[in-house]
């Protein structure tokens, strides 16, 4: 019985000792990842093909380090403007290990050290950016163009621990509460002079427009109507020079006189009506058939 206990124990033993040996001897590297083989407190080597992998077992150990992108929303925090403008940035980050051996011997492989320095490095940017600058000139800077800014100054200090920071980017830029209203009206009033200045300038143009309008009609009016008096003037010309033409010789003219004499004596219709006429007057021939 004794030898059947002692059978198991050594089984079991041998069976724990086994996988701590598996274990310790074999690791796996997934996508994505670097394996540090540290060996008495060094770096031995890395490995970054993903899959399964042999080291020395007890002198070597293994530490893994997450190659892919990171997502870390930093604290809200006071910054000032070049205009002692007071805002609040609340900021974003996606960063990467770029260089694992750097990131291992400065900061331990362990992320939330690397996050520590990631916040410092982009409060640092952003304070010192966002200081260079006016308010007006952070409002149109919002965008690509503030994010490139901060994003560039940021990596200029955690470049020294293997990070690389994607992006650093301003999801929300406010004012403190105390200061918007005062600042939301002077923007308002602001706007209102613009409102203000382009509707001047619109009425002036308006009227300039109006002015050179009225102008031309005068002159258009003006050339209309010496063309009309004119044509008038052509054409009574013309009737003239035909009414000459019609009654250029003497029986013409006598037969228009004596016409001209029927129409005129249609003014004595009616009784009680007097005309005293010269006898040599066309009236009176008429009147004595002569």
């Amino acid at each position: 019985m004794k030898k059947i206990i002692t059978g198991i124990v050594i089984a079991v033993v041998t069976f724990i000792f086994g996988i701590i040996l598996f274990n310790s001897t074999f690791y796996t590297v997934e996508v994505n990842q670097s394996a540090l083989i540290i060996r008495l407190g060094k770096i031995a080597y890395i490995e970054d093909n993903p899959g399964f992998h042999f080291h020395t077992p007890f002198i070597e150990s293994v530490t893994y380090v997450y190659t892919g992108d990171i997502l870390y929303d930093i604290p809200v925090s006071d910054v000032i403007t070049s205009d002692k403008k007071s805002m609040i940035a609340d900021n974003y980050v996606v960063w990467k290990v770029q260089d694992a051996t750097k990131y291992y011997q400065t900061l331990g492989a362990v992320r939330g050290r690397a996050e520590e320095r990631i916040e410092a490095a982009v409060y640092n940017a952003t304070k010192n950016t966002i200081s260079s600058m006016t308010q007006d000139q952070i409002i149109a800077a919002r965008g690509n163009m503030l994010t490139e800014m901060i994003t560039t100054a940021s990596n200029s200090d955690i470049s020294q621990y293997g990070i690389n920071i994607e992006i650093a980017e301003i999801k929300a830029l406010d004012l403190p509460d105390d200061n918007k209203e005062a600042v939301y009206e002077r923007m308002i009033s602001e706007r209102n002079n613009i409102a203000a200045s382009y509707a001047a300038k619109g009425e002036a143009d308006a009227q300039k427009i109006k002015n050179e309008t009225d102008k031309r009609v005068s002159i258009l009016t003006a050339n209309a109507e010496k063309e009309a008096a004119k044509t008038i003037a052509e054409g009574e010309a013309e009737y003239m020079r035909i009414l000459s033409d019609a009654y250029n010789d003497a029986g013409k003219a006598e037969f228009y006189n004596y016409i001209r004499g029927l129409d005129a004596l249609t003014s004595l219709r009616g009784t009680n009506k007097t005309i005293i006429l010269d006898k040599n007057s066309e009236f009176a021939r008429i009147l004595y058939g002569e």
